[in-house]
């Protein structure tokens, strides 16, 4: 992938030295944050915000030669969600595709790239059967496609609406941390609205999944003083 500009990146975080932010881009480049693009006002403890082994979406600022600088207090929720559940998607379509084409998975994916997006390419795979056929042969098509379809039908959404306002200086930061999660998809629906999402193979497992979840986001929420409500 060829970076430029304003792109959003998921990042690995590899260390942190002096003021600045050492990561791993996705796609093996490397980049780094200084603590001023980490979060807007003053950062007492970095550690809050990252830590070694995190990973973190941030947006290009500046590239210059191999030298790319990112920010991380510019991105908004919205932004972050879009890309992590892309990323998501992406090793979805990597763990239904390895198990059929094998050895061939990573020059597939590689010609997949080519013309699709593979979050994209996820979604429209699970629809049309001719599409995936264009990149296997006719019958590992046929096999992948009825692992789409059970794959898509397994998987049960469970949804919730909360509200989280705050009036504090570091609202933005109080947010963010109140609601990182790797256990749901969260959505900003506007407003101070927010769309807390789990997926699983069964109802049941998703609402307790989704009972503790929203447990561990009011505790938060109350810790640093941010108004929650379940809509």
């Amino acid at each position: 992938m060829v970076l430029k500009e304003d792109d959003l990146v998921l990042c690995t975080v590899k260390h942190i030295e002096g003021t600045t932010v050492f990561v791993k881009i996705e796609d093996n480049e490397e980049g780094n944050i200084v603590f001023s693009e980490v979060s807007p006002g003053r950062i007492r403890n970095i550690r809050e915000f990252v830590t070694e082994g995190k990973k973190i979406v941030c947006k290009v600022l500046r590239i210059q030669g191999n030298h790319i600088e990112l920010s991380l207090r510019r991105v908004t929720m919205k932004e972050r969600d879009e890309v992590l559940d892309r990323n998501k998607k992406e090793r979805v379509l990597e763990a239904i595709l390895k198990p059929v084409l094998k050895e061939k998975t990573p020059s597939v994916i590689e010609k997949i790239r080519k013309e699709y997006e593979l979050a994209d390419f996820l979604d429209k795979a699970r629809e049309n059967q001719k599409l995936i056929e264009r990149f296997v042969s006719k019958q590992e098509a046929e096999v992948l496609a009825k692992i789409f379809v059970e794959k898509g039908e397994k998987e049960k959404e469970i949804k919730k609406i909360v509200f989280l306002k705050t009036i504090s200086s570091s609202g933005l930061t109080d947010l963010k941390k109140i609601l990182e999660t790797d256990k749901a998809e969260i959505k900003y629906l506007g407003s101070s609205r927010f769309a807390v999402i789990v997926r699983e193979k069964d109802f049941k497992t998703g609402n307790v999944k989704m009972d503790a979840l929203l447990k561990d986001i009011e505790a938060h929420a109350k810790e640093l003083k941010v108004k929650f409500e379940v809509k």
